[in-house]
């Protein structure tokens, strides 16, 4: 009697002790009942580390554990299902790294004690197979679509058809799970739920699947998928700064306005219902569960509009019509453990069921899985009735014949995707060449060609007469400085002849320059160019050879050669500047444009 009073006391203590930590987190907090209900399933589902049991492995152990041969309407007590808790945890430890291995007996008790209070609760201390079922397969991790089929299995007859009676069972013991979790007001079961989901009289697996995974969903079940997509943005970054909190970055899922220009949410802020500025709780929000950045964004939308991308996927693959029921295998038997994938491969391809994940992964490889596993039970099924029965050997021939035929058809296949994928590589190729504008297709075009040359021909002659300017104008230079020689001696012999006259010049006496002479002009003539103008940057001889006494004659002929040199010059300059800029332009078009232009030559 004592023994079984301290076993009710830890019972009651570790009923309590899920509760007390999920109430600890304030998920009451969130003012939306969708989300609330949503958080509290996902925190039991990863307190009792559920999310790490895939939901095939589950169906693996309710067929080890004898599940499958039962009715749905079987009675197990707490002991067996104490037992089958421990089966897939201690399943789940051998897949497990020993780095991530988990406590088992506390996952067990805290799991075990959350189903005696969900669906015990006149503590009769047994639960029903299909309550276990429906709660293990709901709660477990894995692709919802994938638990939405194993739930099918369970309630549609042997042509795959819905039975309504099994949905509505389904319905009340689901249910349950928010009631457990305290919201039951919200997502409680009613009479009215089944028509609700499905008004249709006849509902096969796509049409199932397609009503629970719509968006929305059914409304007594709107938070099952929101618990998968919980599960998925987890770890999800976005680069945002919250409009409300500030703070530079979001976890989880992102909310934008549709009304206010560039207001985002964080998670946490939406569901408290925060709001501020212009924006409020009234408008409509859209959610984000992932990031892409602005040339992204502008990427996919080109891919879109170009038709590259698909504007409307299907939320789940179409399944065949004709029933499959993976998890009623009584005639099957357990393989024995293997050490390798090799060896899983090789149990598939013999027709053994196994449960690895790797080969579960695809729908196309489950429904491969569930064609096995049938041909495997009835041959099995074959055997024990003519046990002593063999083979004839024409027939062990033919599938010899059968399995080498399959084996050159796969070889076959596989040399024709190989050969198409060449021939995509090869035709991406030349088309990202042909795309691609380069020099070497300017150069394929004759017309530019000559009209380059006659423009190289153009710029060598101009540099030649260039050429020839610079040396008439050293050559004018140097007899400018000869007169200018001569000029100095004309100019001392008339000082020694005149021997000190008072008109002589006081600038050669004192060894100083004389000052240059300005002309002034009114203020309504037009200024004209002096000689001083004209003669700069040349030598102070010539300029202090100008500012003497000069005869008129000579130095007009000097002002006209220097004003001639100068402009001439100028324009020279400016003519090979203009040819210049040209044929650079004509280079960069013939690069960028290649034939699309003509070129045009400026003439002079």
């Amino acid at each position: 009697m004592i023994e079984e009073g301290s076993k009710r006391g830890k019972a009651m203590v570790e009923k309590r002790q899920l509760f007390m930590e999920m109430r600890a987190q304030n998920f009451d907090v969130i003012r939306l009942s969708t989300y609330r209900t949503a958080c509290k399933l996902r925190f039991v589902q990863k307190r009792c580390n559920l999310h790490l049991v895939d939901v095939w492995n589950m169906i693996e152990a309710f067929r080890d554990n004898g599940l499958n041969t039962l009715d749905h309407n079987a009675e197990i007590n707490v002991s067996r299902l104490e037992t089958i808790l421990s089966s897939i945890y201690y399943q789940l430890n051998k897949r497990l790294p020993t780095t991530h291995q988990i406590n088992v007996e506390q996952s067990i008790g805290l799991l075990l004690n959350f189903m005696v209070a969900t669906y015990d609760s006149e503590s009769h201390g047994k639960l029903t197979v299909f309550s276990m079922k429906a709660m293990l397969a709901t709660m477990c991790g894995g692709k919802i679509v994938d638990k939405l089929r194993y739930i099918f299995s369970q309630i549609s007859d042997s042509s795959g058809v819905m039975v309504f009676a099994k949905f509505d069972q389904f319905l009340r013991e689901v249910l349950k799970l928010p009631t457990a979790v305290f919201e039951g007001p919200s997502f409680g079961y009613t009479e009215h739920s089944v028509r609700t989901c499905f008004p249709q009289q006849k509902i096969m697996l796509n049409t199932f699947l397609d009503v629970l995974m719509a968006d929305p969903p059914p409304q007594c079940l709107v938070w099952l998928p929101l618990m998968h997509r919980l599960a998925n943005v987890e770890n999800v970054f976005h680069p945002v700064e919250c409009s409300y909190c500030r703070s530079e970055s979001m976890m989880g899922f992102r909310y934008r306005c549709q009304q206010c220009h560039g207001y985002q949410l964080c998670q946490s802020c939406f569901w408290r219902g925060h709001a501020n500025g212009p924006h409020s709780n009234q408008h409509q929000m859209k959610e984000h569960s992932s990031w892409k950045s602005p040339a992204k964004k502008l990427s996919h939308a080109i891919s879109k509009s170009l038709g590259c991308v698909p504007i409307g996927e299907p939320p789940h693959p179409v399944f065949p019509e004709q029933a499959e029921r993976p998890q009623e295998l009584t005639h099957t038997v357990q393989p024995k453990p293997v050490a390798n994938n090799m060896n899983d491969t090789m149990l598939m391809s013999s027709g053994a069921p196994t449960p690895t994940k790797s080969v579960l992964e695809s729908p196309s490889r489950l429904d491969e899985e569930h064609r096995l596993i049938a041909r495997y039970a009835a041959r099995l099924a074959a055997e024990a009735g003519n046990s002593t029965q063999q083979c004839p050997p024409t027939d062990l021939s033919f599938n010899f014949d059968a399995n080498k035929q399959q084996r050159q058809l796969i070889a076959e296949l596989e040399n024709k995707n190989r050969e198409i994928l060449q021939e995509i590589q090869r035709l991406r190729l030349e088309h990202e060449q042909a795309s691609q504008p380069t020099p070497e297709k300017a150069q394929q075009n004759p017309t530019l060609l000559t009209e380059l040359r006659l423009l190289r021909h153009r710029k060598d002659e101009l540099e030649r007469r260039m050429s020839a300017l610079q040396e008439s104008r050293r050559e004018l230079m140097v007899q400018l400085e000869g007169l200018m020689r001569l000029l100095k001696d004309e100019e001392q012999k008339q000082a020694s002849q005149s021997g000190g006259s008072p008109h002589s010049s006081p600038s050669h006496g004192a060894g100083c320059s004389m000052p240059m002479p300005i002309r002034s002009t009114s203020a309504g003539s037009t200024p004209t160019h002096t000689p001083q103008d004209c003669l700069a940057g040349v030598g102070g001889d010539v300029l202090e050879a100008f500012a003497q006494g000069v005869p008129r004659n000579l130095r007009n002929d000097l002002l006209v050669a220097a004003d001639s040199i100068t402009n001439t010059m100028s324009s020279l300059v400016k003519e090979l500047h203009s040819v210049d800029d040209g044929g650079e332009d004509e280079e960069t078009n013939m690069r960028n444009g290649g034939d699309r232009g003509t070129v045009r030559v400026q003439k002079h």
